[in-house]
């Protein structure tokens, strides 16, 4: 295989993972609307998109070992396959813990929510923020931006920090809010540790762009 085929193909890869990335960002958004809304129907799309999502990263996964075992890129071509494997996985897990929420919703069918979600959703836009930027980051090679990615991630750690301390506050008030407050602390856990995904993401991004680890 050419080397131009070889950036056609490593193209292709870079399409691949954007549209992966997409799938990704719309079970977020997906998961946390399907709270917000008691919509169970929606918490059920996301919960069957987690397959699809497993099979893209495997397709993926795939095209990344074929073009090492085919090509043997050196240096800065294989920096940019390894990221990408590294970068299929953190999205695969992120499709997971979208699917954590999903299923929440479903725990949690029928029921009032004992407060009005007003930072669950904040930290849901600021995690696909990240993943989306990050993903830019990779196709542009723009390590500031990347750099960009990873500072937000403070901002989604206050927000979930917040979270707690209001949740804290509704179990000691009445008991009777322990099993919802513990739901919805696993909610935020869950973007709290998207946003953990994308950082690794901006990490990696770094590393692909200038050989070393953040």
């Amino acid at each position: 295989m050419g080397r131009k085929s070889f950036h056609i193909e490593l193209e292709e890869l870079q399409k691949d993972i954007l549209k992966l990335g997409g799938l990704v960002e719309q079970a977020i958004y997906k998961g946390v609307k399907s709270l917000s809304d008691m919509d169970i129907n929606l918490a059920q799309e996301v919960i069957d998109s987690d397959d699809v999502i497993d099979c893209r990263e495997l397709e993926i996964e795939n095209k990344c070992l074929t073009l090492i075992a085919r090509q043997q890129p050196m240096a800065r071509d294989l920096r940019t396959i390894g990221t990408a494997l590294k970068i299929i996985t953190d999205l695969e897990r992120m499709a997971d813990l979208s699917t954590g929420i999903a299923r929440v919703t479903k725990d949690l069918e029928g029921q009032v929510l004992i407060k009005p979600l007003v930072d669950v959703p904040r930290m849901a836009q600021l995690a696909q923020h990240m993943v989306g930027e990050s993903l830019q980051a990779f196709i542009h090679r723009d390590a500031d931006k990347a750099l960009e990615v990873i500072e937000l991630d403070n901002q989604v750690d206050c927000l979930y920090r917040q979270i707690f301390r209001e949740l804290l506050v509704l179990m000691m008030e009445d008991p009777k809010n322990i099993t919802q407050a513990t739901y919805l602390l696993l909610v935020a856990r869950n973007l709290e540790r998207i946003a953990d995904h994308a950082t690794n993401l901006g990490e990696w991004i770094i590393y692909m762009v200038t050989g070393v680890r953040k």
